[in-house]
């Protein structure tokens, strides 16, 4: 057996790089899709229009109840089926958005739940619509509630990302499938990504860290 050597992976850090591009690219999209599609089904979940909660329950449920694999392999072979043809890309950037979604729904759900119910009868008070007194008042104070679930909500989807190999997504997974086919060194190309994994969400725990403090302190808060 070869002795460890992260050398043999020097000439291919380029595609290393172009894998981590790739990595941070997707991870970037599906957070913004997730983040609308997480608000707008905790806003369906919380409304008085009973179909439009059982429908958002039922995303949620069938979300957080089957594996991310099938759902991205769902939407990549599924959608063709039906006459709907979406690129590798496209069905990567919608698959991971709707699981993460599914799970940012009942985070952002649990923080406007939170809220103290004296600061809404208090926006209505002062003449405040109920839409108003929800953009204004409730998901203000929501937000710094749900940072750190969120925050590790955005670390399983860049995870995540490695899942995209499966669909031949050239990300940092698929790029250190490809080195190790060629050098036969896998453990070196594993711990080489492992390490890049931890370093993208360690900025992201980091950042959500920074933010609730930052939040927090513009509330007053210690």
């Amino acid at each position: 057996m070869p002795a460890f050597d992260l050398g043999v992976l020097l000439p291919y850090v380029p595609e290393f790089l172009r894998g981590l591009e790739a990595t941070l690219l997707y991870s970037v999209l599906s957070v913004a899709l997730a983040i609308v599609i997480g608000l707008a089904t905790a806003l369906a979940r919380l409304s008085d229009i009973a179909p439009l909660r059982w429908l958002a329950r039922g995303y949620v449920d069938v979300v957080r109840g089957t594996p991310a694999l099938v759902q991205i392999f769902f939407i990549y072979f599924g959608a063709p089926a039906i006459g709907i043809r979406l690129g590798a890309p496209t069905s990567a950037v919608i698959a991971l958005g709707l699981n993460s979604g599914g799970y940012l729904a009942e985070i952002f759900r649990a923080g406007i739940l939170g809220v103290d119910p004296g600061q809404v009868e208090a926006g209505r008070s002062l003449g405040m619509s109920r839409a108003q007194t929800l953009w204004r008042i409730v998901l203000p104070q929501a937000a710094r509630l749900v940072v750190p679930s969120t925050a590790g909500e955005f670390t399983n989807l860049v995870k995540g990302t490695s899942l995209l190999s499966t669909i031949s997504i050239t990300e940092l997974t698929r790029v250190a499938q490809q080195v190790v086919s060629v050098t036969f060194r896998p453990i070196e190309a594993y711990l080489a990504i492992a390490v890049a994994y931890f370093l993208i969400n360690a900025v992201v725990a980091q950042g959500g860290l920074w933010l609730e403090r930052a939040l927090r302190r513009g509330e007053g808060l210690r």
